[in-house]
């Protein structure tokens, strides 16, 4: 068993991995140098987390699947 539990729904996980997805192929088209690599970082930072199906800061803030408050 994983050390994480999902909590992230599956619409939620394929936005956040065409999101990521975009990020990536919008720095690279329109910023230059670090900055773009910097920023496609974030952006499979975010498709990681949906492909994965867990958000680490939504966990932290309760937020996701088995909330029952």
């Amino acid at each position: 068993m994983a050390f994480y539990r999902k909590n992230i729904g599956g619409l939620h996980q394929a936005v956040r991995i065409s999101l990521g997805v975009a990020v990536v192929i919008a720095a690279f088209v329109y910023l230059a140098g670090a900055t773009a690599w910097l920023v496609a970082l974030g952006g499979v930072g975010f498709a990681l987390t949906g492909l994965v199906g867990y958000c680490p800061m939504c966990a932290m803030a309760g937020i996701g699947r088995g909330d029952v408050s």
